[in-house]
């Protein structure tokens, strides 16, 4: 029984390890062109976070900074279907998530309850989740690195 187990357990490991980087791949792209594409066309439900957000920015109206920011989601999830594109998605999910997490710095009234911070408010867990995706794209990011390693190591030793 033990021994049936265990080559169940392996088979579903090899299983997620080579499902887990298709799906994450997938996910992030459905969710940043899904999201992405509501913004331009005013029906994001985070559009007002957004805009209070943005405001004290020294250029451009917070409409306008709705539909880059809704561009920029676009291109990040096309991005992240094509593992050519996958590091440059990082990077543009990277400095995404900057402005993401500012509501929890310059909009405390809206995020916390009775600005306490460990009682988040909806808006507040919206944005903390986003821990989840920064852990994606980590995993993401460290397989590609570690697929190149792989090659040119076995380049090396087959030289």
């Amino acid at each position: 029984m033990k021994e049936l187990f265990n080559k169940l357990d392996s088979r579903f490991i090899k299983t997620m390890k080579s499902a887990s980087i298709p799906s994450i791949r997938f996910s992030f792209g459905v969710i940043f062109i899904w999201f992405g594409i509501l913004k331009p066309l005013g029906l994001s439900s985070a559009e007002g976070l957004l805009k209070a957000t943005v405001i004290w920015l020294p250029f451009g109206s917070p409409e306008m900074w709705l539909i880059i920011i809704g561009f920029w989601e676009i291109v990040i999830g096309v991005f992240f279907f094509f593992k050519k594109t996958t590091r440059i998605a990082i990077i543009l999910l990277f400095l995404q998530m900057v402005g993401t997490f500012m509501p929890l710095v310059v909009l405390t009234e809206v995020t916390f309850q009775a600005n306490n911070f460990l009682l988040p408010t909806l808006e507040g867990q919206y944005i903390i989740k986003n821990l989840m995706i920064i852990s994606a794209a980590l995993v993401l990011g460290g397989e590609i690195t570690r697929s190149n390693n792989n090659n040119n190591n076995n380049k090396m030793t087959n030289e």
